[in-house]
């Protein structure tokens, strides 16, 4: 990595610890009920309004069922406005009804905070399903997130109660105090960066000469028409103007980050123009992925009374992400060796000059986009400021590690850490055997009920995953939606399972995925990928909540400084990564491997 690489990352971790810290404080003060009085009367309001007694505890089965009616609630509401959106109003471009299997993705998709985007935001939805389907939905699964790791917190602080809090409460306050006020003041920023945000209609720019493409064909419902395979028939046309897209944008694109949703309003995600104009503009969205993520682990230590802790933590996840950005800005300055061949690049005897920027955007270059690549996966973003499909095989498995680790580098908001504390459970339970000793953990015994959560919620993912991909790779309708044989195709399924099961959303393009096939395996893996966790993570903090403080004695593990450190990464690495190096052996190791010694 050169130079400008190095300044570019320690810039970025300064700017993000200095926004955090402040940040935790006031997460802390929401997460407690600690909020000034004004506040305190509009929440009232609304909890009247629904019925809600927010000062009621719930038992973890109770919360758990609260969750999962208003998720499943969610997607009836996003996959209705999908299916009527040709009927409802704010839809300037008369975009007819998205197709069912489509529709089923989309809502489990912006439900399970993974936005996944079989489409292309400006050639299928409308203005109003952008906002009330995709927008909403973008807030309340970040809040539903957050609402989690606050309830698992409350399990390991607590002394003992069967109460980890209240989900109407806490999703409540989350959007309200936290998404809300973060999202304005990131919305009118990009605002003055050159994001639009209006509702006209598209508007057509001449241009200078007669542009030549492929079209779709369209059907008589003015749907794309497709072959047997899936592929969008295409048809020669031409065009003496361009058509820009308009659309409340700066709105989406400020939740789509904050909240670690990462589903663009255009197809081209961060890349397009209207989304991330500015060098400026990127480095703010690459700030406020990590925001909230980082910030909890500052407010995990405040909560729990030993701020060592949550220090701990979130050194555990700068060092995996450091060592990610260097892996993979390396791999993309060290360019294609293929082009070296054809004497394309001349400057350098073993690498282009440039380094591989195929899939990049020049005002972004390779070191900034580096960083948002390895941002975007180590959390459960899934936003994109060049395609992915396009680094070189090193490059590109960077972000697939970074999803198959669990999005534990930091995570989403509220998912990443509450699954980093399950690996530092799963470290203490380790450390445990090896002295002897009952494992615990801040004061909590660690025990065979815990230790089946903590299984269940570390393998559900890997299991659907691997068997979602299984399934792909020898169904016909799998194959017929890759474009690349051979490994770099088996790299593309792989890349789109694992993105649906860690809730990321990012993908290698070369896939086609907005097919009746993987529209519904897809959709099944999101969903089973996201409360597949949560369930098992909320029992663990009931388990915890209800269970008394020890004290700590000679033999307790120090779940603090260097040493548990490099434990908890240890740890990450083994049990998170063990399963996937098979499939990556398959991919773009294999590869890496015919690249280079071509």
């Amino acid at each position: 990595m050169n130079a400008l690489g190095w300044i570019n990352l320690a810039l970025y971790m300064g700017l993000l610890l200095a926004a955090a810290w402040p940040l935790s404080r006031w997460l802390t003060a929401v997460a407690q009920g600690r909020l000034p009085r004004w506040m305190q009367a509009v929440e009232s309001a609304f909890y009247k309004l629904a019925g809600v007694k927010a000062e009621e505890g719930m038992h973890w089965k109770r919360y758990a069922l609260g969750l999962l009616l208003f998720n499943f609630i969610g997607v009836l509401a996003a996959y209705g406005l999908q299916r009527f959106q040709d009927v409802l109003p704010l839809n300037p471009q008369g975009f007819g009804a998205v197709t069912p299997d489509s529709a089923f993705n989309t809502a489990i998709s912006f439900v399970t905070n993974t936005n996944w985007q079989g489409y292309g935001g400006e050639s299928t939805m409308s203005y109003l399903t952008q906002m009330l389907a995709l927008t909403v939905q973008n807030f309340v699964s970040a809040a539903t997130g957050i609402a989690v790791v606050f309830a698992l917190i409350r399990g390991f602080a607590a002394k003992s109660s069967q109460s980890i809090g209240n989900f109407w409460a806490d999703l409540t306050r989350i959007t309200l105090w936290i998404l809300l006020p973060l999202s304005l003041v990131f919305a009118l920023f990009f605002v003055s960066q050159g994001v639009i945000q209006n509702f006209d209609a598209y508007k057509d720019a001449t241009t200078l000469e007669l542009n030549a493409y492929q079209a779709p064909k369209l059907g008589a419902d003015g749907q794309p028409l497709k072959d047997e395979k899936g592929q969008v028939l295409t048809e020669d046309a031409t065009s003496a103007t361009q058509q820009l897209a308009m659309g409340p944008v700066a709105s989406q694109e400020a939740i789509k980050l904050l909240g670690t949703n990462g589903g663009g309003f255009f197809n081209a995600n961060s890349a397009h123009p209207y989304e991330n104009p500015t060098p400026l503009a990127n480095l703010a969205q690459i700030l406020a992925i990590f925001l909230i993520p980082a910030a909890l682990c500052f407010s995990f230590g405040q909560m729990v009374g030993d701020s060592r802790q949550g220090v701990t933590i979130l050194a555990a996840m700068s060092l995996m992400f450091i060592v990610g950005v260097i892996a993979a800005t390396s791999a993309e300055q060290a360019g294609n060796p293929s082009l070296n061949a054809l004497g394309v690049d001349q400057q350098m005897s073993e690498a282009q000059a440039g380094g591989n920027m195929e899939g990049k955007e020049t005002r972004f270059g390779i070191n900034a986009t580096s960083i948002f690549m390895v941002v975007t996966t180590g959390a459960s973003c899934g936003a994109v400021n060049a395609m992915h499909d396009s680094m070189t095989p090193l490059g590109g498995m960077v972000p697939l590690v970074m999803m198959q680790l669990g999005e534990v580098v930091f995570g989403g908001v509220g998912t990443g850490l509450y699954g980093m504390l399950i690996f530092a459970m799963l470290a203490v339970f380790i450390a445990g055997l090896m002295i002897g000793r009952t494992p615990e953990y801040l004061g909590k015994k660690v025990e065979s009920y815990e230790m089946k959560m903590v299984s269940i919620a570390i393998l559900v993912t890997p299991m659907v995953v691997l068997i979602g991909t299984a399934i792909a790779v020898v169904a016909a309708d799998g194959k017929a939606g890759v474009a690349n044989p051979g490994a770099h195709g088996f790299s593309e399924i792989l890349y789109a399972l694992t993105s649906a099961g860690n809730n990321n959303g990012s993908a290698f393009a070369g896939l086609s995925a907005n097919t009746p096939f993987y529209n519904t395996l897809l959709g099944i893996v999101m969903w089973l990928g996201r409360f597949g966790v949560i369930v098992p993570v909320l029992a663990i903090a009931g388990s915890l909540g209800a269970k008394k403080r020890i004290p700590v004695g000679a033999g307790t593990l120090p779940t603090h400084g260097p040493l548990f450190v490099g434990l908890l990464v240890g740890v990450v690495l083994l049990v998170g990564l063990l399963n996937y190096v098979p499939s990556l052996a398959l991919g773009p190791i294999v590869e890496h491997l015919m690249l280079w010694t071509a």
